[in-house]
């Protein structure tokens, strides 16, 4: 069969229908929607933000030592517990000390390149690794249900139009980035996903490289291969994804060969895509591995040894090379990072050699940009704790968020992506940022109920100014104003109602002096 007639015929679905493509999903139809979104992008600060997960529930009583608990924590873990005399020192801090594997991450936090914040978990914690990595995701109560990711409702809020009219030439890349076979819960918007999904590195590289699948060795499988080629450089990501890859690079030597660290793998790429000038402004990779009910130490041999020292050689020599790469590349002051896992370990040992699941853990964020030292005090280990005591929270995972949205993204009212307000930490150096975003000292709005069926009362408190709130479709578009007007500095409420409107998910964007803010309306 002749080419022309194989695409005509055999080759319409692979060519028009969405396939995968070593974990891919492909299609070269650029004017769907749902590809569209893919290729979203806006970073109106330049700054983006590098999501570690250490996928299992991380011991963090054998990550960063509370040395000032240590004869109490001989005597609950003494199985697995890191001697003394190993423990990597840190300076500014008697009290506390990295694991042994850990040297690249103690040389960045010497360096001032490190920010740890202690006992960070969630209230009422939830000990499966299914749910609790969906709190984390979603950034909800234990008790409360979200299908929003936090990174998604921050996304969607600077693209409230989003997916209707993406890519465009002024958003041409993706707005966020995850290396693994799926797009996580935390980067779900109101609809869609707000970002895409490299399945692993290799895939990565055959995808920039233009690398095709290899298909049978017949008539019928070089066509199957030509349009999977037609297919991937059609993709409405691809140009952007590749146009980066193309002029990135990597600069640093600290990279391990290639396959040794999987870790390590995936934020190369990053780096590259960072340096090519790829403007997405969050990525997501993970390491997996760290449930260690078992075999946490190398009994045989030294509890310096084993599962859980070779994690954190990974994770902590991948973050030394990643931050090197930056440097050297001249783009790390536009870069930070933090890791986080579903959940700590008990205070006691177990008899496998292991820990179980646990409540709160350190949590490392890292870059030029960070606020570097320790927040937060060293967790108490009780003198005789039942079984499975886990350490308490101090800091909830939300503050981390919240302290991300607000300092590193210039998100004002970060309570609009979180529902609720936190504690913002001295993680971040705070951002100059370009974004359209509401200052919560001169206007806050809310509306109730939501969601409604016959009316909605939106009440909004502000110093003065001019004042204007639009309720939009899922498209963006504007479908009514409901508040048009100055007011004086004080608190006001507009009651309003739904008349003809169909139910359904909206938008309604608040406008004070020209700052924009936009929240989610439900009419039910």
């Amino acid at each position: 069969m002749k080419r022309r007639s194989f695409l005509k015929y055999s080759g319409a679905a692979a060519a028009w229908a969405g396939f995968q493509f070593k974990g891919f999903s492909i299609n070269p139809a650029p004017q769907l929607p749902f590809l569209q979104a893919l290729a979203a992008g806006g970073n109106p600060n330049d700054r983006i933000l590098v999501l570690i997960q250490l996928n299992g529930g991380n011991d963090g009583l054998n990550t960063f030592i509370p040395l000032d608990q240590y004869d109490k924590l001989a005597n609950l873990r003494s199985n697995v517990l890191i001697p003394e005399n190993s423990v990597l020192s840190l300076t500014g801090t008697i009290v506390n000390g990295l694991h042994p594997a850990m040297t690249h991450l103690r040389d960045m936090y010497n360096n001032g390149l490190v920010s740890v914040v202690q006992n960070v978990g969630y209230p009422n914690q939830d000990y499966s690794h299914f749910r609790s990595t969906d709190i984390w995701m979603s950034a909800s109560d234990s008790d409360q249900l979200l299908e929003t990711g936090w990174a998604g409702r921050y996304l969607q809020s600077q693209h409230p139009a989003f997916p209707d009219g993406y890519p465009n030439p002024d958003n041409p890349d993706p707005l966020a980035i995850q290396i693994g076979s799926f797009v996580s819960l935390a980067l779900m918007g109101n609809t869609v996903p707000m970002g895409m999904a490299i399945s692993d590195p290799t895939a990565y590289y055959e995808f920039v490289n233009d690398i095709v699948e290899p298909a049978p060795d017949t008539p019928y499988g070089d066509e199957l291969e030509f349009i999977r080629l037609v297919a991937q450089q059609a993709q409405v990501y691809y140009q952007s994804i590749k146009g980066a890859a193309d002029v990135g690079q990597n600069l640093s030597a600290l990279y391990p060969a290639s396959g040794e660290n999987y870790l390590a793998d995936q934020l190369r790429i990053v780096a590259q895509l960072i340096s090519g000038g790829l403007k997405t402004p969050i990525y997501i990779v993970s390491l997996d591995g760290f449930d260690t009910h078992s075999d946490q130490v190398d009994g045989n041999f030294s509890t310096t040894e084993g599962i859980h020292a070779e994690l954190l050689r990974k994770v902590s020599e991948a973050i030394g090379a990643f931050q090197d790469d930056l440097k050297l590349l001249g783009v790390d002051e536009r870069v930070a990072g933090f890791t986080f896992s579903e959940f700590g370990r008990t205070i006691a040992s177990n008899a496998s050699l292991g820990t179980d699941h646990g409540a709160a853990a350190p949590l490392f964020a890292f870059g030029k940009n960070v606020i570097p030292g320790i927040i937060g005090d060293n967790p108490q280990i009780p003198d005789n704790p039942f079984a499975s005591a886990d350490l308490p929270m101090q800091h909830d995972f939300r503050s981390v968020y919240a302290s991300a949205l607000q300092d590193w993204f210039g998100i004002a009212n970060p309570e609009s992506i979180l529902n609720y307000q936190f504690p913002i930490l001295p993680i971040f150096k705070a951002a100059s940022s370009g974004s359209t975003v509401l200052d919560t000292a001169r206007v806050h709005v809310s509306n109730f109920p939501n969601p409604f069926h016959h009316a909605t009362t939106f009440t909004f408190t502000t110093d003065g100014g001019r004042v204007s709130i639009d309720l939009l479709d899922m498209s963006g578009r504007v479908l009514q104003t409901i508040v048009e007007g100055t007011y004086p500095a004080g608190t006001h409420r507009v009651t309003f109602s739904r008349s003809d409107l169909r139910p359904g998910h909206y938008f309604y964007s608040i406008k004070v002096n020209g700052a924009t803010v936009t929240k989610k309306l439900l009419v039910i």
